[in-house]
């Protein structure tokens, strides 16, 4: 089967991956071959959270190690999400559309959402671990006490130790609306479960991203394969900085092995619409590939 160009970055990017001896090595893509960093042996590679580690860029640390690092043919691999030790957290109502929809969820907190929109203060929120994420080709679930459930799309900042930007990728906040909308303080049922994050495929390094609030971000839903609902937004409409965002992360809290942060959306289904078993779900951003789930 022909390689489809669309799961790639259009620069040179980090990933974790399996290979025969089923362990997740570190990868890097250079844009036309994929060279196993791990196989070198540095310490540096060992895994994302020795990556992270490091004082040095992520690019800096592939530049390092390329000459040493075999090729690998990617068609033979399974791309795996970029986490091993970190912790994943979410912003929310960091857009319009985003606030105008947990409105219209729950009526009854209504203003409450429209106050943290224009607060100084971002909303923000323990997502997942580990253990609750997958990866490119992996199953996203909906839980099976909610009646309506979305992805969320959302650009994610992937945070070194020291919550530097070390680099950028495609993340999917998977929401149970209507327990959400009962009541926000359901908020953590609605959004931590297992299944209910999904990341990758690739690391994309922050010097490579020219401008990260002038990106485009795509959803796509297929159910039987044709599409039911799509959308497309820009990181234009981002009401909050990113640093904004990192800063209040920080706050009285530290993360030894670094820490993913979902920036928030504002591509959101109509409350017609909710994921079922067997939906495939693509997420794409500019420079950063293609996410692709399907629906357990």
């Amino acid at each position: 089967m022909p390689r489809n160009p669309a799961l790639f970055p259009a620069t040179p990017a980090l990933c974790r991956f399996l290979a025969d001896d089923a362990q997740p090595r570190l990868g890097w893509w250079d844009g036309s071959e994929l060279r196993d960093l791990s196989a070198t042996g540095d310490p540096r590679a060992a895994s994302l959270t020795a990556a992270l580690s490091t004082q040095a860029p992520l690019a800096q640390l592939a530049a390092d190690l390329i000459g040493r690092a075999p090729g690998v043919d990617v068609d033979g691999v399974s791309l795996l999400s970029p986490i091993d030790q970190q912790e994943v957290w979410a912003a929310g109502v960091t857009y319009e559309r985003s606030r105008e929809a947990r409105e219209q969820e729950s009526e009854s907190a209504a203003d409450m959402y429209a106050r943290v929109y224009d607060a100084e203060r971002p909303e923000l929120f323990f997502k997942a671990d580990a253990r609750r994420t997958v990866g490119p080709g992996g199953v996203i679930m909906a839980r099976s006490d909610a009646r309506w459930t979305v992805p969320e799309p959302e650009l994610t900042l992937v945070l070194d130790p020291h919550l530097r930007i070390a680099g950028y990728t495609i993340g999917n906040d998977v929401s149970s609306r209507d327990i959400e909308g009962e009541n926000p303080l359901y908020l953590p049922q609605a959004k931590v479960y297992m299944g209910a994050c999904a990341l990758g495929p690739w690391i994309v390094p922050a010097e490579s991203v020219a401008d990260p609030y002038n990106l485009q971000i795509e959803c796509a839903i297929e159910r039987g394969g044709a599409v039911v609902w799509s959308d497309t937004t820009s990181t234009a409409k981002l009401h909050r900085r990113l640093e904004d965002l990192v800063a209040y992360l920080g706050r009285s809290n530290t993360f030894p092995a670094g820490v993913l942060l979902l920036t928030g959306t504002c591509l959101v289904p109509p409350d017609t619409y909710t994921l079922l078993t067997g939906d495939v779900v693509e997420i794409g951003i500019t420079g950063l590939g293609l996410l692709r789930t399907t629906v357990g």
